[in-house]
């Protein structure tokens, strides 16, 4: 007896698979599923496996790659195009692939604690508000360039959840944690990581927090503009009791000496 077969291909057809898939962004590659052994298609980058290219992170980064639950990927870059704006211009990647990592300091009884907030790129970390609240602090903000370069061992706008501390909390954003695969700082700014979501959510210190990243404030709409009010029927220049300079007589004086409202509807 025959093998069986699906309705359309044969037994002995093998199957091919997809052509890759482009994002809605125009002139944008989105990501296209690559397996762990694969370099992913993401934007106009050569992606190569994280652990062939040490050069391209940062020690603390580099040590951490063999401690990740999943694949790690890096591709080079501009260090001047770091920034997560002109790095999704400049390299076709979709910034709803892109995740920030932000270190925020909280103060409470004359204590301060660094933590990481990892939230996608379209998004804002919500810092003084559940950031503080989760880590239990009296204030939280942003912490200062030099004391988060300092502290992380890494380049600031390079900086990534993976080979941060151990003593830090890391929370993610359940969208970060969703993804396939998400772009993040490789700890220098001449490079980027590609890694899935689910490995940053597995780091030791993370923590997967709802409604970590807020959506960013839309821009001021413009005030709208002053119409003048029409004028009514009795609104007029001439006031009751006054008389126009080109009036003349004391009997046209005493016909307007009358309420502006009398004679109108």
């Amino acid at each position: 007896m025959a093998p069986s077969s699906r309705a359309g291909l044969r037994a002995d057809q093998p199957r091919t698979s997809q052509a890759p898939q482009r994002s809605g962004h125009r002139g944008r590659i989105g990501l296209v599923a690559s397996s762990p052994s694969t370099a992913p298609r993401l934007g106009t980058l050569t992606w190569t496996s994280a652990a062939e290219r040490p050069e391209l992170l940062a020690a603390p980064v580099a040590a951490a790659l063999g401690g990740l639950a999943g694949p790690a990927w890096v591709a080079e870059i501009d260090a001047d195009l770091a920034d997560t704006a002109a790095f999704t211009e400049a390299y076709g990647v979709p910034p709803e692939l892109s995740a920030n990592c932000v270190v925020v300091a909280a103060r409470r009884a004359g204590q301060t604690v660094l933590a990481a907030c990892v939230v996608p790129a379209t998004t804002r970390a919500d810092v003084n508000g559940l950031v503080r609240r989760h880590l239990g602090a009296r204030k939280a903000s942003f912490a200062p360039q030099d004391v988060a370069v300092a502290e992380s061992g890494m380049a600031y706008g390079g900086i990534t959840p993976l080979g941060l501390p151990p003593s830090w909390p890391v929370l993610v954003d359940p969208a970060v944690a969703a993804a396939e695969l998400v772009v993040v700082g490789s700890g220098t700014r001449g490079s980027k990581l590609a890694v899935p979501g689910a490995a940053l959510a597995a780091l030791p210190a993370a923590e997967v927090l709802e409604g970590l990243g807020r959506p960013l404030a839309e821009p001021p709409r413009p005030a709208p503009t002053a119409t003048p009010a029409e004028r009514a029927p009795d609104d007029r220049d001439v006031g009751w009791g006054e008389r126009a300079e080109d009036v003349r007589g004391d009997d046209r004086r005493y016909l307007e000496d009358r309420p502006p409202h009398w004679g109108s509807d």
